[in-house]
């Protein structure tokens, strides 16, 4: 079994596998490198590495103009620093245009714990999701952070890859199929079903526990892929369980929540969202975090029970 790490860390020596593999990736920071992980590329490829300071809008144009010339630039800095404050340079000067960049950004939701609110984007999703074009991947573990690189240098358009923090365990095999847009199965149910992504896969794995001491058979969805959502997984589990739960660490206000409810409308079947309820972060562990905004197996399995009208 292998240790577990970072999706970060995953993320940067996926971009040196490939980056050997093809000499027009290049990887572009924002005085981050050391956090981002981008500095193992950096050390390895140090012609193809540019670090732009902390000016995270220079950066975005810079990436659009490489991806003109041919290049396939990979931008990372921080979540919030770049889906929130380098948000118009994204639209205008890279998805407008369709440029083939791709947006790893970091840090991403509460995981980055005692940083406090000002730096948990626990909306970036919603601000990726809106513009026509984008990809977005939220990998689970490690195995996947690979495939998603991987994924995003083959897509020919802008990807947003969403990297969380903390350590996270293995939860898929390494051969484990990984297709953009077709979300994995990871346990099958009849009963009801549980869409979840990131880091929240852990958590939803232990909720299918959880109900089945009660007799609950639920199956887990793991829809790395945000957009394009797979809709036809999505209505084939609720035809077959007539019970949704989605479970994300991100507003439910335009995440997976919002997604899973467009594709899901008028389907017929009992829906609910486990997510952050149209807060802010704040400083905290990240584990007391998921804790105080109900992001836990234990939520999880309650909100499913109440549906199924379970006590």
């Amino acid at each position: 079994m292998s240790e577990p790490k970072s999706l970060r860390q995953a993320y940067g020596e996926a971009l040196v596998k490939y980056g050997g593999a093809n000499n027009n990736i290049v990887v572009c920071d924002a005085d981050l490198s050391n956090a981002t992980m981008t500095n193992l590329f950096k050390a390895k490829y140090p012609e193809r590495f540019f670090d732009f300071g902390i000016a995270e809008a220079n950066m975005i144009c810079n990436a659009a103009g490489m991806a003109y010339e041919g290049f396939i630039p990979f931008v990372s800095t921080f979540a919030l620093f770049g889906a929130g404050r380098a948000y118009e340079q994204i639209r205008n000067s890279a998805v407008y245009v369709h440029a083939n960049v791709k947006f790893a950004f970091t840090h991403s939701g509460l995981s980055v714990g005692e940083d406090g609110g000002s730096h948990q984007s626990v909306e970036d999703i919603a601000l990726m999701r809106v513009l026509p074009g984008m990809t977005i991947i939220a990998p689970c573990d490690a195995f996947e952070m690979d495939k998603a690189v991987k994924a995003a240098i083959d897509i020919n358009g802008p990807v947003y890859l969403r990297i969380a923090r903390p350590v996270c365990p293995y939860i898929t095999q390494e051969n484990d199929p990984f297709i953009p847009g077709k979300a994995n199965v990871l346990q099958d149910g009849c009963d009801t079903a549980i869409f979840s992504m990131g880091l929240m896969i852990p958590e939803a794995l232990e909720a299918a526990k959880l109900l089945a001491k009660d007799g609950i058979k639920a199956a887990v969805v793991n829809f790395h892929t945000i957009k394009p959502f797979d809709t036809a997984t999505a209505l084939a589990f609720a035809k077959k369980t007539g019970a949704i739960v989605t479970a994300e660490e991100h507003s439910i206000i335009g995440g997976l929540g919002s997604a899973a409810a467009e594709a899901l409308a008028g389907a017929g079947c009992k829906f609910a969202r486990i997510g952050i309820e149209d807060k802010f972060g704040k400083s905290g562990a990240p584990a007391e975090l998921f804790a105080e905004y109900g992001l836990s197996a234990v939520n999880i399995a309650e909100m499913a029970r109440k549906m199924l009208s379970v006590a």
